[in-house]
């Protein structure tokens, strides 16, 4: 991939991840587009770079998906990569907890709004020389913890599917990366496990493996954990069980 001269689109790209990746891409002479849920943040990201687009959006909506997607093709029709990142974790035990509001917003904003979004974006993307797709996973798609269930299930659902979706676009000009990250310093991880990595380092090592068209992306510690997945699986499931 050309580092330079795409138009990007990050979802959930106003803080953590998001926020890192889309600093790389413009230091990297992109034009970055942010969609998000929280207006404030998008706010103060386009006070810190003006020439950013943002666009406020509920993903979890499949209404709300509709209209970024009428947006993006009357707007920005020159899109060439869209990073799918938007993330929220719920942690509750099935045996003491209604849980069905926030199991539906973890599987829309994981697995639902992604796939609509690359379905509906994928004639936009397929006009270009060079697309790509890059969807945020995580290391608990590959070995689950028992606090988190659904955010596990559905991370597990997007892994699946890059894989899936790129063996269906193979013949074509668009890439399908996939980043599994470890447990990074966000606000989501607030209070939860330790020897963090930070968002930034996590982007930096993505755009090792993107410059080289390396589309599985493990970060950090995850490159073990895949390891130790192949050979011993029950060992990477009693590391992660109780993380």
């Amino acid at each position: 991939m050309q580092l330079s001269g795409h138009t990007v689109l990050i979802t959930g790209g106003a803080s953590g991840i998001g926020l890192a990746l889309a600093e790389q891409f413009i230091r990297l002479h992109n034009e970055v587009i942010i969609v998000g849920r929280n207006e404030q943040k998008l706010q103060q990201m386009k006070e810190t770079y003006p020439n950013i687009t943002t666009y406020a959006y509920d993903l979890g909506v499949t209404e709300q998906i509709d209209l970024l997607v009428q947006q993006l093709y009357e707007r920005h029709s020159n899109l060439s990569v869209l990073i799918n990142n938007a993330g929220i974790q719920y942690n509750y035990s099935f045996m003491t907890a209604q849980a069905s509001e926030q199991v539906e917003e973890e599987i829309a904003i994981h697995l639902t709004a992604p796939i609509l979004l690359i379905s509906k974006l994928l004639p936009l993307l397929n006009r270009r020389q060079q697309a790509a797709i890059v969807n945020v996973t995580s290391g608990l798609a590959i070995a689950p913890k028992q606090s988190a269930p659904v955010y596990c299930a559905s991370k597990a659902g997007m892994h699946i599917f890059s894989k899936a979706l790129r063996y269906q676009l193979e013949k074509t000009r668009i890439q399908v990366f996939e980043i599994i990250p470890p447990i990074v310093d966000t606000e989501m991880t607030k209070g939860r496990g330790r020897n963090k990595i930070s968002p930034q380092q996590l982007a930096e090592q993505f755009i090792s493996y993107y410059r080289k068209d390396q589309l599985v992306v493990p970060i950090g510690k995850v490159k073990w954990l895949l390891r130790i997945n192949r050979w011993l699986p029950s060992l990477a499931a009693a590391i992660l069980k109780n993380s």
